[in-house]
């Protein structure tokens, strides 16, 4: 098969689909690689390192969809990419299509078949390609919430950890997955209060056997995330219903209610965001102030650790993607359940459920678009 890895071009977007390792790897099982130039300079894979590891340099993105059969990415296609997809040719990569109408449209459209990381499933119900993301996303989420609480960035001031004799900062943590986890990790690392709050009292229980007494478990209610929410310094957003919007769960009576200089880091922008006051935000321009609170509403935070994000989901994407080459799609989805949950859009049919009621879209089961 011959797979293509454009340079992606969302705003400082900086990670590449696949790296040399992973060229390599293609190459060894007999597949063909080619790579936009430059696509990899961003962490530091130029284009003489793909060439070693069995890639042919192309000038330009056009070429890149031309020619390949599958195309794999980072982030969603742009919409001057969604132009370029052609009929039965392969898309993997993210895609986050909930919110985002304009861009299912184009896919539809293109009547290309796209699959995306974000519901690939695991076992035990897990995301396993958006995993890696989610980590660095969590653990990113307090390092940019701390920075947002600075005074000159429009903050109250506040130090995270505090210091003897001065309170720390409250962070509360809106959901207890991967993101979420990450996110207390390193807020009680800061030595931050923290408290999470969350509908699974199972999972309650295990954050709560994780991490011990230091850390706060609330089960979510109404009333908890008001109290909660209006009392904190730093509040991030880490709720995920797979596929779907996510749900707003901070309203916008309760952002106008915490203190001014309070700081949300809604890290489920990517899914329409779970705060009522959000709004998609860009490395360039990374926060607004709404009510007199800082939101840092970012929708590809991990593209600012690019080199680390990389890496890390290229260790849980290759595999699918050599399966995809191996096999090609059809029998690849067929002979995998998990992988076939990832498949959102099928020449010009809709394929994932949750997308198609935040769409208001018809839809078909996967199994039956490539059957």
């Amino acid at each position: 098969m011959l797979i293509g890895v454009p340079r992606e071009i969302k705003t400082h977007e900086y990670r590449v689909g696949l790296t040399t390792a992973s060229v390599s790897e293609l190459a060894h099982n007999g597949h063909r690689v080619i790579v936009e130039t430059q696509a990899g300079a961003g962490i530091g894979l130029g284009d003489e390192a793909y060439r070693r590891a069995g890639a042919e340099i192309v000038a330009d993105a056009a070429e890149v969809f031309a020619r390949a059969d599958l195309v794999v990415k980072v982030k969603e296609p742009q919409p001057q990419e969604c132009r370029l997809l052609r009929e039965g040719q392969v898309l993997f990569t993210y895609l986050h299509l909930a919110p985002d109408p304009a861009q299912t449209r184009a896919l539809l459209d293109s009547g290309c078949i796209a699959i995306a990381y974000e519901t690939v499933t695991g076992t035990g119900q897990t995301l396993p390609l958006l995993s890696p993301m989610s980590e660095v996303a969590g653990r990113m989420a307090i390092q940019a919430g701390a920075h947002c609480l600075e005074k000159e960035q429009g903050g109250s001031g506040v130090l995270l950890g505090g210091v003897p004799g001065v309170e720390a900062a409250k962070v509360v943590v809106i959901g207890g997955g991967v993101v979420g986890t990450n996110a207390i990790r390193m807020a009680m690392g800061m030595e931050a209060h923290v408290t999470v709050i969350d509908r699974s009292l199972a999972r309650l229980k295990e954050l709560d056997f994780q991490f011990g007494c230091m850390l706060n478990t609330i089960f979510a209610t109404r009333e908890a995330l008001q109290r909660h929410v209006t009392g904190a310094d730093l509040v991030v957003g880490a709720v995920l219903v797979p596929g779907a919007a996510a749900p707003k769960v901070v309203t916008r009576d309760m952002v106008r209610a915490m203190r001014p200089g309070s700081v949300v880091v809604d890290v489920a922008i990517d899914q329409g965001g779970c705060c009522e006051t959000s709004r998609p935000t860009t490395h360039a321009d990374p926060t607004y102030v709404e009510y007199g609170v800082v939101h840092y509403c970012v929708s590809n935070m991990p593209g600012a650790v690019a080199r680390t994000s990389t890496f890390a989901l290229n260790n849980a994407t290759l595999p699918f993607v050599l399966a995809l080459a191996d096999h090609g799609y059809r029998r690849a989805l067929a002979d995998d359940p998990h992988l076939r949950n990832g498949l959102n859009v099928h020449r010009g049919r809709l394929t994932c459920e949750a997308v198609a009621q935040a769409l208001e879209l018809p839809w078909i089961p996967a199994a039956q678009a490539i059957a």
